[in-house]
């Protein structure tokens, strides 16, 4: 079954031209099942580029999927248009008296700011607490991981002397998790970060499990089984040349920059990169998805009651 989204939205064409299932809400509505509700929060700039992604990875399963965009009202979007925010974003009130099966929250580009000085940090907390009783499943990535670990473990981010950039190597420390199924021993992934999360204060909190790490860059994949808790603390979701537009972003500006890790053959910024880590990207969404669906209450007026 493909994804749900709406004709007119930018990526419906990206992902139909790629070979991803998506569908039309006319189409889906002849479809007599229940399509799982995932709802994204998307607090990245660029927001056309990043639901594409998640977009991209929520549709390669086989259920059906009926995907929602969700912003925060309480900050002016500068890179996308007040026109694309209208017609395909919800804000909070829009959906704060429904239930959906699975939420992400995408990272953002102010991990030098604590966040109690975030803009949106009030709202972001009211979401986060409407999550806990109305959504079954949360996925945090990046900054929004660590926005979720800070809130409901109180666990601080802390500032790196030179950021994490390129493709790191990652150990898979759980090969019975139901996340990591397919997962190779070990993987690359996409790294781009000035924070990192200690592994000392995630082995101190017993409701925290490591999935994922790497002896160069750290936790990356943690599990809160309790709450049904996912926190991704790098990016599987983007696109091969994400890094290098990133790189090229850095190297305009008159800041000092890096070359990402590992990312162009021999490290040379002329040759074009190559993807390793597009299969796990989609095995780990895939597995949620169908964490969800093997779990979530078919009536998902009972998500959040015990």
């Amino acid at each position: 079954m493909p994804i749900k989204i709406p004709k007119n939205l930018p990526a419906f064409d990206i992902l139909q031209n790629e070979g991803v299932m998506v569908m039309s809400s006319q189409l889906a509505e002849k479809q007599d099942i229940r399509p799982l509700q995932i709802i994204l929060l998307n607090l990245m700039p660029e927001k056309i580029k990043t639901e594409t992604q998640f977009a991209r990875l929520i549709g390669s399963t086989p259920l059906q999927i009926e995907f929602t965009l969700l912003r925060v009202s309480s900050h002016i979007s500068k890179n996308t248009s007040k026109e694309h925010l209208e017609n395909f974003y919800k804000t909070f009130n829009d959906v704060r008296n429904q239930k959906y099966d699975g939420l992400i929250i995408t990272g953002a580009p102010i991990e030098h700011l604590p966040f109690e000085e975030v803009d949106y940090w009030t709202e972001l907390k009211d979401i986060l607490e409407w999550a806990k009783v109305s959504v079954h499943s949360v996925f945090g990535v990046c900054w929004g991981a660590m926005a979720m670990l800070y809130y409901f473990h109180k666990i601080e981010k802390l500032i790196l002397k030179k950021k994490y950039f390129g493709l790191f190597r990652h150990q898979n420390r759980k090969i019975t998790s139901n996340f990591l199924r397919g997962f190779s021993d070990d993987l690359i992934v996409p790294v781009s970060r000035w924070t990192e999360i200690s592994a000392d204060d995630i082995a101190r909190d017993n409701k925290l499990e490591v999935l994922l790490d790497s002896n160069e860059v750290g936790p990356c994949l943690i599990e809160d089984r309790e709450k049904r808790f996912l926190f991704l603390l790098n990016h599987l979701e983007y696109d091969s040349n994400t890094l290098n537009t990133e790189y090229l972003r850095d190297r305009a500006t008159a800041k000092s920059f890096q070359v990402p890790k590992n990312y162009f053959p021999n490290d040379n910024p002329k040759l074009d990169p190559i993807n390793r880590w597009r299969s796990h990207a989609h095995l780990l969404y895939s597995n949620w998805i169908n964490e969800i669906y093997q779990t979530t209450p078919f009536d998902i007026k009972k998500i959040g009651l015990k």
